[in-house]
């Protein structure tokens, strides 16, 4: 069995793509895809059930389906009025079980209406480490807020518990200089940023983890962060990513809502750790699945439709 920090990572080749949620648009740009040991990540997930779930689920693994592909990506929501950044990924302040690629940054900066300036808000979905690794840079030996204009928010919960117990190593370089800088929001987990996009309380990975739901008058969506790891964790939702999750029972009760909110609706579901397909709706029935709704390629910053 491999460890994480053994694990295979892949540099992005794809185009950043983008989705379309009424007058909202969401892109997905892509750190890197790493390979996990199925049985070590997802232990309760059998190979019997990964064959039961059927061909939709191959993209979600290698071909010898032992080895689980979680990406790592940030996404970027455009409302009418705000620009948010969605979790910024590993970063590079130091050497973490999960690889990086140095490119990420200015890969995400590119596709920010007026660069990192340009961003209203990053929604932590939780503080672990490769969710956050990008929230601040270091300029002349000195870590500050990666996106100067930004609110950083985070749910109360989560900002408690981790100040409480920093077991990921992440307080010094991805919180307290953001404390420091007065840019860090605990908010309540049900918090609303705008009209459009406000927070979705997802408990069990971590104590304070949240969604973030995106709603108009005419679509919706929902990221997921890491209440679901993998699409076949709507499928199975009993199956828990045990060696990361702080109360994999509460996990488990968190995924079973969302299978019960999300079924058999048009809400476009966006997976945190999904690789290609990224996103879909989930259908239901016995063994829920994910039909792929693919994203269109991005060219240049990205707009609010018109």
């Amino acid at each position: 069995m491999d460890t994480p920090r053994q694990a295979p990572f892949h540099l992005c080749e794809e185009p950043v793509q983008h989705w379309r949620i009424g007058p909202v648009t969401v892109a997905r740009v892509v750190e890197g895809i790493t390979e996990f040991s199925a049985r070590m990540f997802l232990p309760e997930l059998t190979e019997e059930q990964i064959d039961a779930a059927g061909a939709w689920a191959a993209p979600f693994f290698t071909e010898d389906k032992r080895r689980l592909l979680l990406s790592c990506h940030s996404f970027l929501v455009k409302t009418p009025d705000t620009t948010i950044v969605v979790d910024t990924c590993v970063g590079t302040h130091q050497p973490r079980s999960m690889q990086t690629d140095p490119t990420f940054l200015d890969r995400l900066s590119a596709v920010i209406p007026g660069g990192r300036d340009g961003v209203d808000a990053v929604v932590c979905t939780h503080l672990h480490f490769d969710h956050i690794g990008c929230n601040t840079i270091e300029v002349d030996g000195v870590l500050q807020p990666t996106f100067p204009n930004a609110q950083y928010l985070v749910a109360e919960p989560e900002l408690a518990a981790t100040l409480a117990d920093d077991h990921m190593d992440v307080l010094d370089e991805s919180i307290r200089p953001l404390l420091d800088a007065e840019v860090l929001y605990p908010v309540a987990p049900d918090h609303r940023i705008d009209p459009w996009t406000c927070l979705v309380p997802s408990p069990g990975h971590s104590p304070g983890h949240v969604c973030l739901s995106i709603e108009t008058d005419t679509a919706t969506a929902v990221i997921t962060g890491d209440a679901v790891h993998s699409p076949l964790q709507f499928t199975y939702p009993s199956v828990s990513a045990e060696i990361a999750d702080h109360d994999s029972a509460e996990a488990t009760r968190t995924r079973e809502r969302l299978v019960a909110l999300l079924a058999d609706t048009d809400t476009l579901v966006l997976g945190t750790h999904f690789p290609t397909p990224t996103a879909g709706h989930l259908r239901g029935g016995p063994l829920p699945w994910i039909e792929p709704v693919e994203g269109l390629d991005l060219v240049g910053p990205l707009r609010v439709p018109r």
